[in-house]
């Protein structure tokens, strides 16, 4: 039924396939309310497409539902749904459909409807992040929504890194397991980590970028923290071994692991020389790290992304192509 109106790509459906543990881990952690707000956001992103491809005789493609997925996961989960809805319209007309459709963007259409919304409307952005469920010494508690904690307004509650520039640590096995607050598909460590190694295993995602990414990032985290330029967190404070824990907390807190496996990963937006992938995975996690340090943002990835999408045809223009090994030709007669 869904071909009938869809164009199947394989590589998409395996990439929503990777994103639904998250889903269910957002409803856990937030409540049924998530399910609205991504009904809004496929409802809308959706009819957008359609409305440009019906112009052109085509399908929709399933490229848009991978975008819409995207941008539901990476949402504050108490965002109003009407600047949900502005924002989905945003990504696939403007980031998408004005470049010609699928195949023919520059830029990654959910990082793009995100960051329009985050610019456009700070305030209520900004006062949607709620209480996540939490864990404790008699379970979790909180789960499917109720999760107004004592003497917390959960419209105004912190994210990890927020509370990192306190200098307060968040327990780093709530931010493995992803009991913190943040976006709605951005906490679970444990859940990006296996759907990293699925899209890997089935050829699905390019490891290299993300391993590039990652090592981008922790390398101008690592320098910030050592530095002392990260607010709240000074080395002196952790001698020893124990300064890798607030660097671990950083690397773990906010949408850099989500942002690594999913984002950085497009094949439309990102470069296709092996040495071209590289330094782009590098400049994403490293503007991404240097944005949420220095700059006034609470968190830097959509930058990081806008700007390497900037910067991939002109790695791939510049960068060279790795060599190919000559066949060595076996002749008549050469054996010894």
């Amino acid at each position: 039924m869904i071909d009938q109106y869809f164009q199947k790509q394989d590589v998409m459906r395996r990439l929503i396939y990777a994103l639904i543990p998250l889903f269910f881990f957002a409803v856990l952690l937030y409540g049924w309310s998530v399910l609205l707000q991504t009904a809004v956001v496929f409802a809308g992103g959706i009819a957008t497409e359609y409305v440009f491809t019906r112009q052109r005789g085509k399908k929709i493609s399933e490229a848009v539902l991978v975008t819409c997925a995207l941008y539901a996961l990476a949402l504050p989960p108490a965002l109003p749904l009407w600047i949900t809805l502005v924002g989905i319209v945003f990504a696939v007309a403007l980031a998408k459909e004005a470049y010609g459709g699928f195949g023919r963007n520059i830029f990654n259409p959910a990082i793009a409807g995100r960051l329009f919304i985050f610019l456009s409307f700070p305030v209520p952005y900004n006062a949607g992040w709620i209480v996540p469920a939490s864990r404790g010494p008699q379970g979790f508690s909180g789960l499917f929504g109720t999760t107004q904690a004592a003497g917390v307004d959960t419209v105004t509650a912190a994210t990890p890194l927020a509370l990192l520039r306190t200098g307060e640590i968040p327990p780093l096995m709530d931010l493995f397991l992803g009991f913190r607050g943040g976006s709605s598909g951005e906490s679970s460590v444990i859940l990006i980590l296996l759907a990293a190694l699925f899209l890997v295993a089935t050829k699905t995602a390019n490891w290299k970028t993300m391993a590039s990414t990652f090592l981008g990032a922790l390398t101008a985290a690592g320098a910030f923290f050592f530095g002392g330029l990260i607010p709240g967190l000074s080395p002196a404070s952790f001698p020893g071994l124990s300064a890798l824990v607030p660097l671990a907390a950083y690397m773990m807190s906010g949408s850099i692991l989500f942002v690594t496996v999913f984002m950085a990963t497009d094949p439309i937006t990102a470069p296709n020389k092996p040495l071209a992938q590289f330094v782009y995975g590098l400049m994403i996690g490293g503007v991404s790290m240097t944005v949420r340090t220095l700059a006034g943002f609470p968190e830097g990835t959509s930058f990081g992304i806008l700007v390497a999408n900037t910067f991939s045809p002109f790695l791939d223009e510049h960068l060279p192509s790795p060599k190919k090994k000559k066949k060595k030709l076996q002749t008549a007669g050469a054996t010894q």
